[in-house]
């Protein structure tokens, strides 16, 4: 079937947004990973990968409030990117301290970067959201 005649779902709130639902549970997903970071980290790494992981899916909330103005629009969504890459930098360095297995260390990885490449693609077609 031709790509132009597929139903398209209709988005009528950022919940509906798959770069929102997909990072909702990218931070559920470091919230349980997380639960078992040593107890000194929790001040520390535990707060912050927990807090940026949290800021992806309240900056793309953002963004779709602010929709009526792309920039403002695209701002957000690369505030949301920005704040993505930090989680993975943060659970670089869960793995350099042997708190998460390589293994784990990929999936959470593979989940985060796929958020950004959702964010992407949104910025580079911001003006389908927009308007």
């Amino acid at each position: 079937m031709n790509d132009d005649f597929r139903p398209r779902k209709v988005i009528q709130s950022f919940r509906d947004l798959d770069a929102y639902q997909m990072a909702r549970q990218a931070s559920y997903q470091v919230f349980v990973i997380t639960k078992d970071f040593p107890k000194e980290e929790k001040y520390s790494m535990t707060d912050q990968v927990r807090r940026s992981s949290r800021a992806v899916a309240s900056m793309i909330a953002e963004a779709w409030a602010r929709r009526r103005y792309v920039a403002a629009f695209i701002d957000k969504l690369n505030q949301a990117q920005g704040e993505a890459n930090e989680s993975q930098a943060w659970f670089d360095q869960a793995l350099d301290c042997g708190y998460i297995s390589p293994e784990k260390h990929a999936e959470i990885d593979a989940a985060i970067h796929a958020v950004g490449g959702k964010l992407q693609r949104m910025i580079d077609k911001a003006d389908t959201f927009c308007g």
